[in-house]
């Protein structure tokens, strides 16, 4: 009985394997390696092929057969939005077309379980701050709507069968070590860790939002309390009865931290003063936007356990190549 993870060399996909592996799963990973790397998962089968090619189908089924796969963890996609914005129909392709691929082969084999890697993105620009699953989605970015497409294909899988979780995450960072370490700078700690590595200033988007200090103010969610989700969604599934369903979650802490916290307490760590550089507002960037996690506590007996200051410290760590210590 084994796990297959698409997706599983990448920086959230490297920490769910990791936690499969602490928890006695076998595994399996599937990843074109465009963005992830073999390093991230040694001594794992590993698979590379682009899901969203007309090849894929029959090499994941190749693979459940091969490793006797029970369940499956679909990461893999793209996820950048300005990228998504410049190539939106290559974004449906590969974002879309991957998901269709993934329940195409797992509904030929037989696989009923599968654990669904969505996005806060889904939401757009709530007009809540605190942002339950009830929120109609409403994506800004063809990125955003890849989700909300693919979410509804994972859906209409129960027809076939296949029990689901789609995990809608807010804003993941922090890591587990050196090796799993997120490499980029796509996100708005490893933009900073980055910018400061160089020794340029940290840049914030908008200092005269509605919020305390003027900046906008997100959900952090550790990467390692993320990957202990989804495990502890696989051990939901596998002990559910009645009709195969899929169930939409958020995955985040329930508390914000605004930009200039985040670039405080970075530069606080990397031993420098906060010298920033102040652009304008970004289109379409909510003032707040923090995740209601009351349905995952329910649901799966999850919370994030690390705080704010677990993410970053961690983060600065792996990017510093320090040892990166447990959290709580």
């Amino acid at each position: 009985m084994s796990v297959l993870v698409t997706g599983g060399a990448g920086y959230i996909g490297g920490h769910v394997v990791d936690a499969l592996l602490g928890a006695g799963r076998h595994v399996v990973v599937v990843d074109d390696l465009s963005t992830g790397r073999a390093d991230r998962v040694p001594g794992v089968p590993l698979v590379q092929t682009d899901l969203a090619s007309p090849d894929a189908v029959p090499v994941l089924v190749a693979a459940v057969e091969r490793w006797g796969v029970t369940a499956v963890v679909h990461l893999a996609g793209r996820k950048k939005v300005a990228e998504s914005v410049a190539r939106p129909t290559w974004y449906r392709s590969q974002n879309v077309g991957g998901t269709a691929h993934v329940l195409a082969a797992m509904t030929a084999t037989g696989v009923a379980h599968l654990v669904f890697s969505s996005s806060a993105a889904v939401y757009g620009s709530p007009d809540v701050a605190s942002v339950d699953e009830d929120v109609l989605p409403d994506p800004v970015s063809p990125y955003g709507s890849t989700k909300l497409q693919a979410e509804a294909l994972v859906a209409a899988g129960a027809a076939q069968g296949i029990r689901s979780f789609a995990l809608r995450y807010f804003n993941v960072a922090g890591a587990a070590s050196w090796r799993l370490r997120d490499d980029e700078e796509a996100n708005l700690v490893t933009t900073v860790l980055g910018r400061l590595a160089r020794g340029e200033p940290p840049q914030i988007n908008g200092t005269d939002y509605p919020t305390p200090d003027g900046t906008c103010v997100r959900d952090l969610v550790d990467v390692r309390d993320v990957a202990d989700a989804h495990l502890a969604a696989l051990r939901a599934l596998e002990v559910a009865a009645g009709p195969a369903a899929t169930e939409v979650l958020n995955l985040g802490t329930g508390t914000g931290a605004s930009v200039r916290q985040v670039v405080d307490r970075l530069c606080a760590l990397d031993g420098r003063p906060t010298r920033v550089e102040v652009l304008p507002r970004r289109a379409g960037d909510p003032a707040v936007v923090v995740a209601a996690v009351g349905r995952a506590r329910d649901r799966l007996g999850w919370q994030a356990a690390r705080d704010l200051d677990d993410v970053l410290r961690s983060a600065w760590r792996a990017a510093r190549g320090a040892p990166v210590s447990p959290g709580r």
